[in-house]
């Protein structure tokens, strides 16, 4: 048995599903980067505003 061959306007059009397939997993790679990496600015602007507080106030005192 021989394999099937394919022509190249459908190696194209296999090639072009694949690009648009990665496009969309880099984008959503890229969206995802992009969300964790504002979490990981907000925890660290809260780590040291809880840093400079306890500088000022000193610790929270327990009822």
């Amino acid at each position: 048995m021989s394999p099937k061959s394919v022509s190249p306007s459908e190696q194209r059009k296999a090639l072009t599903v694949e690009q648009k397939k990665d496009k969309q997993t880099i984008r959503k790679l890229e969206r995802e980067l992009k969300r964790k990496d504002k979490a990981l600015a907000e925890t660290a602007a809260l780590l040291v505003l809880t840093k400079k507080a306890r500088e000022i106030w000193g610790e929270p005192e327990d009822d």
